[in-house]
Order: structure tokens, then C-alpha cells, then sequence
């Protein structure tokens, strides 16, 4: 078998694709299947199923993926250990996220890691909870951060650290007479600002809204924005009022143009998660960007 022809297999694997095979590659389309077609004929089975518009893999596939995945992470990491001797770590990190882990948490990250390894680039990929992990499941995006743990049997979860949703007001009356915490009742007198259906924060509430008897078509609902900026924009104009991270608001909390306030029986309090396929054999680069992202927020090993 020649590695070049394994190397496509795992990259039309893992992208359920020839043309984005082909683009990782550097290869032209019909070069990866002629790839493909030799590595078929050359076992004498079929090993991608090409019968509908998605790419899948064969029983033989499978099996074979497993062996080419370890032969191509082989390779890299001689590569990578050469590299790593020269002084000179290149490649690229995809990390998706929703908004606040790519607002006040990634950049950290990637910073930390740059210093590192000053020669890895990275895509940051903007998505809410439910389409980091499903883009995970299917392969299309290597890590994510996200803050609502969707459970599924493919993915790992590592929990990084704690964040609190404060209801965020206008810094003028009537609210700034309010106190620190409000009563659960006044959410029902007041115009919402609410996420994007998918998001993090919106589920939190959503959750936490039930467990004290009560459901969106109570509320007053003015808007759906997905945006945090943008409702911070509406809340300063007095659109109405929302729900959003504590890390998002610290500036105008200091500079008061907006206040933050608790509301009495809901607990807001939700985790941060690092999440990756829990099957895939990661890279040797994104193995070590998956322990780096372990030591800085002092995990246990991955």
C-alpha cells in the first residue's frame, strides 16, 4: 500500500468528502479518487460507500481506517518530534466555539499556546453549543469550547471552569434603584432580550426557568439576538433586559452604563467544557494543543 494513497483514505474519511479531502491535501479532486480507486483495487474491496451523497465507509473501511489512522499519525509524529528537535512546530489548530469561550476564554488559550509553539496558526470557527458538537461528531471540526455539555456517546467532555448568568440592566432608573438581587416575579413585568435558539445561555435559562415553574410564553420576549455585543447595545437603549455571562459585562459594570443583578430562586451557575471526539486519534499537534489546554486549566491528564 503506498502511504500517499492511506493518506487520502484518512482524509476522505474524516471529511466525509473528496473535494475538501482534495483541498487539505493540496491534491486535485480527481487525483484523491484515482488515490482511492487504487487503494480499493489494490484490497480488493470497497472501502467508501458511494451510493448516496454522503460519504461513509464500508465495514472493510472501517476496519481499514483504524490501521491508516495509526500509520498516518505515525509519520507525523516523527515529523513532529524532528520538527519539535529543530525548533520549528508548524500546522494549524481549528477550535470552534460559542460566544463567550471565543470572546473571553479562547483568546487566552491560543495566546498561551503561541508562545509555545510560535509557528502553529489557528481558525477560530464561531457556532453555538449544539453545532460545535455536532460539527465534532461528523468530523468537521477538531476541538470546541463550549458551555452547555450536550451528552453523546462519541464525545469527551473536560470541564474547564465556572461561569454565572447575571440578569443585565440599564444603569438608570428604575433599575439602578434595584438591589443586587430581584424577585423572580419582575421577570414577568419586563421586556427580554433572548439568544439564539442552540445557544448555551439560552438553554441555562431555559433549564433554570423550568425548574422554577415558569416558561418562555410567560415572559415578555422583545427580541432573539445572537450577539452578545449587540444586546449589550440594545440593553444600554432600553430595548429591554437579558440574561448574559458575567465575563461579557465587567467593563460596563466598572464603567456603569450597565448593572448586573441575581435573580432570587434561579441558579445560573453553569460550566465551561473543553470537547473533542472521544474515538478519533488526534494528531501529534492536536494531541499537544490537547495537553497544553489540559496543564493551563491543571486537568487531569487527557
Amino acid at each position: 500500500m503506498d502511504f500517499r494513497q492511506l493518506e487520502t483514505f484518512v482524509a476522505v474519511a474524516r471529511f466525509k468528502s473528496f473535494s475538501k479531502a482534495a483541498d487539505h491535501l493540496f491534491l486535485t479532486q480527481p487525483t484523491i479518487s484515482s488515490h482511492i480507486a487504487n487503494l480499493e483495487k489494490e484490497l480488493n474491496t470497497i472501502l467508501i460507500n458511494r451510493s448516496s451523497r454522503k460519504i461513509s465507509l464500508t465495514k472493510a473501511g472501517e476496519i481499514l481506517f483504524e490501521y491508516a489512522t495509526s500509520i498516518v499519525n505515525l509519520k507525523e509524529g516523527a515529523v513532529f518530534k524532528l520538527n519539535e528537535f529543530k525548533g520549528k512546530i508548524v500546522g494549524n489548530i481549528e477550535i470552534a466555539s460559542s460566544t463567550i469561550p471565543e470572546q473571553y476564554i479562547i483568546p487566552e488559550i491560543i495566546c498561551g499556546f503561541n508562545k509555545r509553539y510560535p509557528d502553529v496558526t489557528f481558525s477560530m470557527l464561531h457556532y453555538d453549543s449544539q453545532e460545535v458538537v455536532e460539527g465534532i461528531i461528523q468530523g468537521d471540526i477538531d476541538f470546541g469550547i463550549v458551555g452547555a455539555k450536550i451528552p453523546h456517546n462519541q464525545l469527551h467532555y473536560e470541564e474547564l471552569l465556572s461561569d454565572e448568568l447575571s440578569l443585565i440592566t440599564p444603569y438608570r432608573p428604575p433599575y439602578n434603584q434595584l438591589g443586587d438581587e430581584v424577585e423572580l416575579s419582575n421577570l414577568l413585568e419586563w421586556k427580554l432580550i433572548l439568544r439564539e435558539k442552540g445557544s448555551g445561555t439560552r438553554q441555562l435559562l431555559e433549564n433554570a426557568l423550568k425548574n422554577s415553574d415558569l416558561s418562555l410564553n410567560q415572559l415578555q420576549i422583545i427580541a432573539y439576538i445572537e450577539n452578545t455585543e449587540a444586546i449589550k447595545q440594545c440593553i444600554r437603549r432600553g430595548l429591554g433586559v437579558s440574561f448574559l455571562s458575567k465575563r461579557a459585562v465587567e467593563d460596563e459594570i466598572e464603567h456603569k452604563s450597565l448593572r448586573a443583578h441575581r435573580v432570587k430562586g434561579l441558579d445560573l451557575t453553569r460550566k465551561f467544557y473543553f470537547v473533542y471526539h472521544k474515538y478519533r486519534n488526534p494528531s501529534p499537534l492536536e494531541n499537544a494543543f490537547q495537553q497544553f489546554v489540559c496543564s493551563y486549566f491543571s486537568l487531569p491528564n487527557l
